[in-house]
C-alpha cells in the first residue's frame, strides 16, 4: 500500500480544522496511476493526462464566442491577449500542480484548512458561480452544435444536454486513464478541424505576428477590453486551478522530496505541453474569424451560427462549416467532463461533503440549463452568444479569488517548506495576479461609471 501523503499545512491547523487523510478529493482514483522507476519518456507518459483535462477548459464553447467576436470585430489585435493569457495559465497551472503534489491537498482543501469558515464559504460560493457559468457555456455550445449539424431547435438542444450526466457516469466506470484518453482523442479531433480551417482560410503570417504584439488599444477601447476580459476568463479558468491540484494526485508519487521534485517537473511539462495545444486552438479560432470575416469587411460576425453559415461560402470549401460544427460539439462534450470533475472537487474540498457524482452533475447542469433555456426560447441565437460571452466575463471576475490563495500558499515556506516559490517566481506570480485584478477592476469601474 502506498504511504499517505504528507500534509505540510497540518502544523498550522487546529484539531477541528485538520483535514483527515481519508477525505481526499476523488479518493477512488487517488494514487492509482503507477510511475515507472526508470526512463524519462516512460515517466513523461505516465504523468501525461491531467494537463490535458485542464487544457480542455481553455478551449470550451465560451472561448469560441469571445475569440470569434474578437477576431471578426478587431482582426488579429486580440491575439496578444490569447498569448499572454495562456502564458499566465501555464504559470498558474504549474503552481496548482505543485500545491497538490507537495501538500497532498487540492486548492479547495487548502483554503478550508487555512481560512475561517465564513471566508471558505464565500470562496466556495464564488467558485460554484464560476462552474455554473462555465457549464452554461457548455450547454449553449453543445446546443448550438446540435442545431448546426442536425437542425435541432436551440431550445430542444439545451434540454437534451441534461442527459450529458449519463456520459460522465459511463466514462468514469472505465477508470481515470481511459477518461484521460477519451479527452485527448476529442482534443485531437478539435485540433485537426482547426488545422483544416486555417489551411482553407490562408491567414496572413505578417498580420498574425503583428497581432501577437501587445497593444495599448486593448485597454483603452472599452469594447475591446470587454472581449479581452472575456478571453482572459475563458483562458485562465478559476475552477481549473482547483481541478489540477486534485487530479495530479492520481499519480502514485513517492513520499520523498526527490520524488516530489521529479513529479513537479513532469506535471509542469504535461500541463505546459497541453496548454500549448490550447493556445494553438484558441489562436486558430480568432485567426479564422479575422482572416475569413474581418479582412472581408464582415466585422459584425459575433454569433457562432453566423460563422457557421458564412464559412463555406467565404472560404470556398463546402466542408468548412461542417468541420467547424463538429469541432464545437467535441469542445462542448470535453468541457462537460472536466466541469463535472471540478465541481466534485470543489464541493468536497470546501465543505468536506461527499455527494454522488450523478447528483453533483445534475445540480450543476440544472442551474445552467434554466437560464440557457430561457434565453434560447426568448432571444434565440443572438441572445445565446451574448450569454456565452457574459459567462466568460463572470469567470474572469471570479479568477482573483482562486489565484490569490494559490499564489499565497505556494509562496509560503511554512506551508511548502523547501518547495516554496523562489523569489523570481513569487514576483512573476504576483505580477500575473495584479494584472488580473487591475483588468477586472477597470471593467467593473467602466460599467459603474
Amino acid at each position: 500500500m502506498s504511504p499517505p501523503p504528507s500534509y505540510a499545512f497540518e502544523p498550522e491547523l487546529g484539531q477541528a480544522d485538520t483535514i483527515a487523510r481519508d477525505h481526499r478529493s476523488l479518493p477512488d482514483v487517488h494514487r492509482t496511476v503507477p510511475i515507472p522507476a526508470v526512463g524519462m519518456w516512460r515517466k513523461l507518459g505516465a504523468f501525461a493526462g491531467p494537463g490535458y483535462l485542464v487544457a480542455v477548459g481553455y478551449m470550451d464553447p465560451g472561448n469560441w464566442a469571445t475569440d470569434l467576436a474578437g477576431g471578426s470585430a478587431f482582426g488579429y489585435t486580440l491575439l496578444c491577449v490569447i498569448l499572454l493569457s495562456n502564458l499566465m495559465a501555464m504559470v498558474l497551472q504549474a503552481l496548482s500542480a505543485k500545491l497538490g503534489i507537495v501538500t497532498g491537498m487540492d486548492l479547495a482543501q487548502a483554503c478550508r484548512a487555512s481560512y475561517s469558515k465564513p471566508v471558505s464559504i464565500v470562496l466556495w460560493l464564488g467558485c460554484e458561480l464560476a462552474i455554473v457559468a462555465c457549464d452554461l457555456a457548455e450547454v449553449l455550445g453543445t446546443a448550438i452544435a446540435l442545431q448546426l449539424l442536425f437542425g435541432l431547435p436551440l431550445f430542444a438542444g439545451v434540454c437534451l444536454t441534461a442527459f450529458d450526466v449519463l456520459l460522465i457516469l459511463g466514462l468514469q466506470k472505465f477508470g481515470f486513464r481511459k477518461l484521460e484518453a477519451f479527452i485527448v482523442a476529442l482534443l485531437v479531433v478539435i485540433g485537426g478541424c482547426f488545422a483544416f480551417e486555417l489551411a482553407m482560410s490562408q491567414p496572413s503570417l505578417a498580420a498574425i505576428a503583428s497581432g501577437l504584439t501587445p497593444s495599448l488599444q486593448v485597454i483603452t477601447d472599452p469594447a475591446m477590453l470587454y472581449l479581452a476580459i472575456g478571453i482572459l476568463g475563458a483562458t485562465v479558468m478559476p475552477h481549473n486551478l482547483y481541478l489540477h491540484s486534485s487530479i495530479v494526485q492520481t499519480r502514485d508519487i513517492g513520499p520523498t522530496d526527490a520524488a516530489k521534485r521529479e513529479a513537479i517537473r513532469y506535471a509542469t511539462a504535461d500541463s505546459t505541453i497541453a496548454l500549448t495545444l490550447a493556445l494553438f486552438i484558441n489562436g486558430a479560432i480568432l485567426i479564422l474569424a479575422a482572416s475569413a470575416f474581418h479582412v472581408h469587411g464582415q466585422t459584425g460576425v459575433a454569433e457562432i451560427d453566423q460563422a457557421f453559415r458564412l464559412l463555406s461560402p467565404t472560404l470556398g470549401a463546402g466542408a468548412a462549416s461542417v468541420v467547424f460544427a463538429v469541432a464545437l460539439l467535441a469542445s462542448g462534450q470535453n468541457s462537460t467532463i472536466t466541469g463535472t470533475l471540478a465541481g466534485q472537487i470543489v464541493v468536497e474540498g470546501f465543505l468536506d461533503l461527499k455527494i454522488p457524482t450523478w447528483l453533483r452533475r445534475t445540480i450543476t447542469r440544472g442551474l445552467a440549463i434554466v437560464p440557457a433555456a430561457i434565453v434560447a426560447a426568448l432571444a434565440g441565437d443572438a441572445g445565446a452568444t451574448r450569454l456565452l460571452i457574459l459567462s466568460q466575463v463572470v469567470l474572469s471576475l471570479q479568477l482573483p479569488f482562486a489565484v490569490i490563495p494559490l499564489v499565497r500558499f505556494t509562496g509560503d515556506r511554512t506551508k511548502m517548506g523547501g518547495f516554496a516559490n523562489r523569489a523570481w517566481l513569487k514576483w512573476v506570480a504576483w505580477i500575473i495576479t495584479a494584472v488580473i485584478v487591475v483588468l477586472n477592476v477597470k471593467l467593473v469601474v467602466g460599467f459603474v461609471l
